[in-house]
């Protein structure tokens, strides 16, 4: 952008899956909105998916780069799991 003016980008988020292991999401959508995110999820796949494709088609991700990624992503939200749940609780006080 020749301007380098400020941009304003609007971004619809929508959580497909239930918000926790207690939570039981059909209780409070029905089944008409669930598909209807289902379907748009299959045909335009979700924003890592595209971006990854964007950055790999120009160049910019290597599959072997974006597996190591993932890789330590996910390496790293196991760790903090383990460090969180040996953490003491703390008192009620």
């Amino acid at each position: 952008m020749k301007e380098k003016r400020p941009v304003c980008i609007e971004a619809i988020s929508y959580r497909i899956g239930d918000h926790s292991t207690s939570d039981f999401s059909q209780r409070y959508r029905d089944e008409k909105e669930m598909q209807k995110w289902k379907e748009l999820i299959a045909k335009f796949s979700t924003p890592i998916d595209r971006m990854e494709k964007y950055l790999t088609k120009r160049g910019l991700l290597t599959p072997e780069r974006n597996k190591k990624l993932r890789d330590d992503a996910r390496n790293a939200v196991r760790d903090a799991l383990k460090n969180a749940c040996g953490e003491l609780l703390p008192d009620v006080d």
